[in-house]
């Protein structure tokens, strides 16, 4: 077994079949009398030895990978272990980016707002929602409005009701301060629109 795989330290995530970090122990790092031994598919292979478990990861040209340090024996596991690092990073890229396309927008209204104005604000929802993102919905109450909150209620769930085709109402109607707020999210199984250049403004 090349050098190379038995003293480069590694900086990893987690795996199938134990936590794995970055002061995970690899090939002849691991010094313990006999370890349980898992096989590159997973395979039970049972307790052995440790200078038998290096050996067949020698002969299989892989590494043997501690994967539950706080077991009794310690599990190890057979692996390409640079094949493994590799896809774990391309695996966390994906998850990030995946996580970057959920954006917040928001929409503002009055209470009293009229219906050409609702019908606007709507349009905006309706265009958030199709472009995959959640959209924040506040309702802004002034003065003597306070007094009311049931007319804000009302208007967010005549919304919800509104865009109940393309969206849930994922946080329901809380009153914050002079604000009332609900959040809608776009259903997972809607395909989205792509976002043109020329969209419009995401607040009131």
């Amino acid at each position: 077994m090349s050098e190379r795989r038995c003293c480069t330290d590694w900086h990893t995530t987690p795996a199938r079949g134990g936590p794995i970090s970055s002061d995970t122990r690899i090939n002849d790092r691991i010094r313990v009398p006999e370890v349980r031994l898992v096989g590159p598919s997973g395979e039970q292979v049972g307790i052995v030895r440790i200078e038998d478990a290096l050996r067949l990861a020698q002969e299989a040209d892989l590494d043997l990978v501690e994967v539950a340090p706080q077991a009794r024996p310690p599990v190890c596991r057979l692996m390409d272990y640079g094949k493994f690092k590799y896809e774990s990073a391309q695996k966390a890229r994906e998850s990030r980016r995946n996580q970057q396309l959920t954006v917040i927008k928001e929409q503002k209204l009055r209470p009293k707002i009229d219906k050409h104005d609702y019908e606007t604000k709507r349009g905006h929802v309706i265009r958030f929602l199709e472009h995959g993102n959640k959209v924040k919905v506040t309702i802004m109450f002034r003065g003597r409005e306070q007094s009311r909150p049931e007319l804000g209620f009302r208007l967010l769930q005549r919304l919800a009701d509104d865009v109940a085709d393309l969206g849930f109402v994922e946080a329901a109607p809380k009153q914050d301060g002079r604000n009332m707020i609900m959040v809608l999210a776009p259903h997972k199984s809607q395909k989205t629109r792509p976002i043109k250049s020329s969209a419009g403004t995401d607040t009131n």
